[in-house]
């Protein structure tokens, strides 16, 4: 028989509840703070909801009545240095945040409100009806609040998505040599998405100072937890990660209050990651001014079972039984919090000149006016203004270094020890990008013996690192330089690239300082290395069609310094392509001055002709100057250096397009996901008068690359597919 022996957890796990000493021995200043903080939420809450019932916010209006008491109890402990994200219900933890930012000494609502409170109640009410005046200039309505300016660093719509952000502002924060720490709000319905347990592991094994907030009130949507998992006591999950963890009453603010303190501390004194559960109950449905048994998913007793133990009520009382507030004064507070709402609503609505006696409408001076619709979604590329540029070639700003043949992959390394050495702000992570010499492919060799704090191998995690990237990037003090092993592991952490880092941006605003997400994103190219169809990919069709980046796809070692050191000067996102063709290549690169930037959307003619305009890009370039050559053909191709929409050098295209009046696009990836699919339709809406045929095309099927060397080489395009598309299309 074998013998058993119990395990136990490494990290404590535990329960925090109150007791009438608790709140005997509070300090009335506190208590007051919890009230009022309160009492202004719910009031604001209550307003939002009366406002979605006329139909006056468009979208949804997901309402934290009843969960007041977690979010204040959390905030309380934290300072204006401090970070907090939440959910797309997070109105309650926002405002908590920007309230104790702008009245750190607390409000008392037997006084009139200040100007500073009165703003945040404003700018938050105007964002969630989507007016100009909002914080995130309407754009984030409930679901999308930030102020950056006070720690609120911005809630999120997607269940989870905003969970690895925070791992990077504590990092960021660490890394500053301050004590502050980050919290990140979520739900019960989030704790068994992998990004957040992603987090989780990578934030303890950095012992990262981030708390991990379970709001647990029960219902993801309509489903109960118990229908979700099998262990309902959801600060169980950070036992598996070695992270210390709280459970509370979160309709009791106090004892929130208590657990969140001890979590800070642990947190402040370099402890690492915390989990605090508190188990709250929202009174409403998961949107709008409806409770949810009118849905039929809960009963109405369960819910009075639940109002019973409002946070509010539970406040009231206990200022009044310790002689802090009298009842009299309490309700003196609740008409006054009532008044700044409906004098606030007067500002931001009137009457309705078009609808029955009663109604209103937002005034039309509040809409935010159309043309703002795209502003934002990159930036304006101010931060160039002073930086130098050079390219090949002759001009002013002509590259006056020295040029050899040099190795591809060995500028790819040299250039980024070069920023690393000049900036101390340059962070590198991936998957083993500090062993192996350099990796995998040799791209970060010496970085981590030069900079070991700032070289971070992750574990096998991208949705978790490629969103931690992103928080430090939306923090600003560090510049993420992430690698992504092969380009296909973008769809691994699609939710963090598409949803979070390129929106963040123009969801969030878009022109205020500071706005901008620099982040570098180097993604590898392995078509040709057998490694079959889930390590082949040319993401540059799908990332084309994503608001937000830019994309560079570098040629020879001389355009990779340029741009690489370009995509780290851009205060937006950018990825950098690198394909595995190339890195053993050999090209013109630069010796001995590596900090010279390739201007913004400047393509580069690889070779002048008149019959025909080749556009292309990356690894394709050498094919198809082979193929011209073959042939001996009168070509002009063009290698394009910059894929996205907004940094496409039209004007070099549209001059050899009025030459040649013939275009043959051509790229090494499948149909499916063609980047030359949405580029054709461009140039033969913008060109179609100097076009004598359609825009050819060159690229694979539509399958992805197999393991079989046959079935690959014919999966993809190369010099025999350009020099049969060129004499099928000039008859040479």
């Amino acid at each position: 028989m074998p013998t058993h022996r119990k395990l136990a957890p490494a990290a404590p796990w535990t329960e925090v509840t109150a007791t009438k000493k608790d709140w005997h021995g509070a300090d009335p200043g506190l208590l007051t703070s919890m009230f009022t903080q309160t009492l202004l939420i719910r009031t604001f809450e209550e307003y939002v909801l009366d406002l979605a019932g006329q139909g006056l916010v468009h979208g949804p209006a997901h309402s934290s009545i009843g969960q007041e008491g977690g979010a204040v109890g959390s905030v309380l402990p934290l300072t204006g240095a401090d970070f907090v994200g939440g959910s797309h219900r997070g109105h309650h933890q926002f405002l908590a945040k920007a309230l104790g930012y702008v009245a750190p000494d607390g409000i008392d609502l037997r006084r009139p409100v200040d100007t500073g409170v009165r703003t945040v109640l404003q700018r938050s009410l105007a964002e969630i009806c989507g007016l100009a005046r909002g914080f995130c200039r309407g754009r984030g309505g409930s679901m999308h609040l930030q102020w950056r300016e006070a720690g609120a660093m911005g809630t999120n719509a997607i269940v989870g998505g905003g969970v690895p952000q925070a791992a990077g502002f504590a990092w960021s924060a660490r890394q500053a040599g301050t004590d502050a720490v980050s919290v990140t709000y979520f739900g019960d319905g989030a704790v068994n998405i992998g990004s957040v347990l992603e987090t989780m592991n990578l934030a303890a094994a950095w012992k990262l100072p981030v708390c991990f907030f379970i709001e647990n009130n029960k219902y993801a949507v309509s489903t109960h937890v118990d229908e979700a998992t099998a262990e309902p006591r959801l600060s169980a999950r950070g036992l598996g990660f070695n992270i210390p963890s709280w459970r509370v009453d979160g309709m009791d603010p106090l004892a929130t209050y208590l657990a969140m303190s001890e979590a800070v501390d642990h947190m402040r004194a370099g402890h690492g990651p915390t989990i605090v559960e508190a188990e709250v109950y929202r009174f409403f449905h998961q949107n709008g001014p409806f409770p949810g048994s009118a849905f039929g998913y809960r009963t109405k007793d369960e819910e009075k079972e639940w109002r019973a133990r409002d946070p509010l009520a539970l406040l009231s009382r206990q200022l009044v039984e310790n002689g802090v507030l009298g009842a009299d004064e309490i309700e003196e507070c609740t008409a006054r919090a009532e008044a700044v709402m409906a004098a606030i609503g007067d500002e931001l609505l009137e009457p309705d000149p078009e609808g029955k006696p009663g109604t209103r409408r937002i005034r039309p001076s509040e809409w935010p006016d159309p043309s703002f619709r795209d502003v934002g979604v990159r930036g304006d590329l101010s931060e160039f203004d002073d930086v130098r540029v050079a390219d090949i070639g002759t001009g002013p700003d002509a590259f006056q270094g020295r040029l050899e043949q040099r190795k591809f992959i060995d500028v790819v390394a040299e250039v980024m020890s070069r920023r690393m050495a000049e900036d101390e702000s340059v962070v590198v992570m991936g998957e083993d990008v500090h062993r192996l010499k350099g990796g995998t492919n040799g791209a970060t060799k010496g970085l981590a013996e030069a900079h070991p704090d700032r070289v971070l191998g992750t574990p096998i995690s991208e949705n978790a690192f490629a969103g931690l990237a992103g928080g430090i990037a939306l923090d600003g003090r560090y510049k993420p330089v992430v690698e992504f092993m092969y380009a296909d592991f973008m769809w691994v952490a699609a939710d963090q690239i598409f949803n979070q880092i390129g929106k963040a941006r123009h969801m969030f605003g878009g022109d205020g300082q500071g706005s901008g997400v620099p982040l570098v994103l180097r993604s590898k190219v392995a078509m040709g290395t057998g490694y079959g169809s889930q390590h082949s990919m040319d993401p540059a069709g799908v990332l084309a069609t994503a608001p937000g980046w830019r994309i560079v796809a570098p040629s020879t070692p001389f355009d990779y310094v340029g741009l690489m050191n370009s995509a780290l000067t851009c205060k937006d996102p950018v990825v950098v392509l690198e394909h595995t063709d190339l890195y053993n290549s050999v090209g013109p690169g630069p010796v001995d001055d590596f900090d010279y930037c390739l201007p913004v959307g400047r393509a580069a003619v690889r070779r002048t002709g008149s019959r025909i305009t080749i556009v292309t890009y990356l690894a394709m370039t050498n094919y198809v100057l082979e193929a011209v050559e073959q042939l001996g053909l009168d070509a002009e191709v063009i290698d394009l250096r910059w894929l996205d929409r907004a940094s496409l050098d039209w004007d070099t295209l549209g001059a050899s397009i009025r030459k040649t009046n013939n275009v043959l696009i051509a790229e090494q990836g499948p149909i499916g996901t063609s980047y030359g699919g949405w580029l054709s339709d461009e140039i033969q809406r913008r060109c179609f008068d100097w076009l004598d045929q359609p825009v050819e095309r060159v690229q694979a099927g539509e399958s992805s690359p197999s393991i079989s060397k046959v079935l690959e080489r014919a999966a993809i395009a190369r010099t025999e597919e350009v020099v049969a598309a060129l004499q099928r299309v000039t008859g040479n």
